[in-house]
């Protein structure tokens, strides 16, 4: 029996040590049976809600002066925006920036100092609408507030998609579609058949112009200036091949 049990251990040794070995290696291979792509998910859309903003400015040598300056503007605004049919909801007025202003004094062409110069006075006013073309209109034509004696500036609307977040998973499907029907030509074309994703990857969401040479950035891009944008973004699949 001694003589037996040796050669059999043995035996169980080897046939172990070979699966130990092959196993390692089959799975190695399966591994590398997948394919790779990228698939593009990309859409054309209309920004339905924008955001412009205006300043008031007022300057004065008496601060108690330029804030009374500073509320009749603010009221000629708020009365111009709601004629024009702007909501009360829409309109927002900052707090009012106070700055003191000196200039420099020269003697005989060297400096002796500087020399108080006034108060400067900032609010910013924020109109924030689902209204696009009617803003759009109010920012172009705000002559009309310069003429009733206010002193303010206008500043480039922005423009939003109040949906993004239904249209990244729309557009997540579509681009794994791509990816799909991408894989599919390049295996029927090898002969094989396509198996199960087993990894996905995105990549950057981008918003940009949607007419223009706008470049994609590595963080991704976020176009505010554009009333039309372009949405695109890609997944990276793998999948298994049978």
């Amino acid at each position: 029996m001694k003589n037996l049990w040796r050669p059999l251990i043995i035996g169980i040794s080897i046939i172990v040590s070979v699966l130990i070995l092959t196993i390692p290696i089959l799975n190695y291979s399966r591994s590398k049976d997948t394919v790779s792509v990228t698939g593009l998910g990309e859409t054309v859309f209309m920004a339905d809600q924008i955001v412009w903003q205006g300043r008031i400015l007022v300057d004065d040598y008496n601060q108690s002066q330029g804030y009374r300056q500073i509320e009749e503007s603010r009221n000629r605004v708020a009365k111009y925006l709601k004629e024009q049919g702007v909501q009360d909801s829409e309109v927002t007025f900052s707090f009012v920036n106070v700055e003191k202003n000196f200039e420099s004094v020269y003697q005989g062409g060297n400096y002796a100092g500087s020399r108080f110069a006034g108060y400067s006075l900032r609010q910013t006013f924020t109109v924030t609408s689902s209204d696009v073309d009617k803003v759009e209109l109010i920012s172009r034509e705000i002559s009309a507030l310069i003429a009733q004696g206010v002193n303010v500036e206008s500043f480039t609307p922005a423009y939003y998609y109040t949906g993004l977040n239904d249209l990244k998973l729309e557009l997540i499907e579509k681009a794994s579609r791509d990816a799909r029907l991408r894989a599919e030509n390049v295996v029927s074309n090898a002969g094989a058949r396509l198996g199960k994703a087993v990894s996905a990857r995105l990549g950057v969401f981008q918003i940009t112009a949607a007419t223009g040479e706008e470049e994609y950035a590595y963080g991704g891009t976020f176009n505010t200036s554009s009333r039309e944008k372009k949405a695109r973004i890609t997944v990276r699949m793998e999948y298994r091949l049978k």
